[in-house]
């Protein structure tokens, strides 16, 4: 197994200590296992680190705030990136998550059961 840089250690550590209130939001629901299978959070995929990941159906979950309107271009290159990888990659609204989480939750759990396992990224 690849070791990772320290810094990017330590920036997932910082990204940890520092969620949105959306992402707090949908963690205290993704976390242990509640939806059947593990999540990690600022989980590292190469050069990006993903808001949410579940490594063993390939799903990343990324939760965009209204910064993201402005990086749609690195926000596509990112996901292209991903999907190039084996990842299928969920994105939702900052507003989605905090106003909608049973809808949102959802969407998660169908592409869960959507999900090929044998597409799964190797570690960084």
């Amino acid at each position: 197994m690849q070791r990772l840089p320290q810094h990017t250690k330590d920036f997932s550590r910082q990204l940890r200590a520092e969620m949105t209130d959306a992402e707090k939001h949908l963690w205290q629901r993704l976390r242990m296992k509640q939806l059947g299978v593990k999540f990690r959070r600022q989980h590292p995929a190469g050069r990006y680190i993903l808001d949410f990941a579940c490594v063993d159906a390939a799903l990343a979950i990324e939760i965009d705030g209204g910064q993201h309107n402005e990086m749609q271009i690195e926000d596509n290159l990112r996901s292209e990136w991903l999907k190039d990888h084996g990842w299928k990659v969920l994105r939702f609204w900052n507003n989605e998550v905090l106003q909608n989480i049973e809808g949102v939750l959802q969407v998660i759990l169908q592409s869960i059961h959507e999900c090929d396992s044998g597409n799964v990224l190797p570690p960084p």
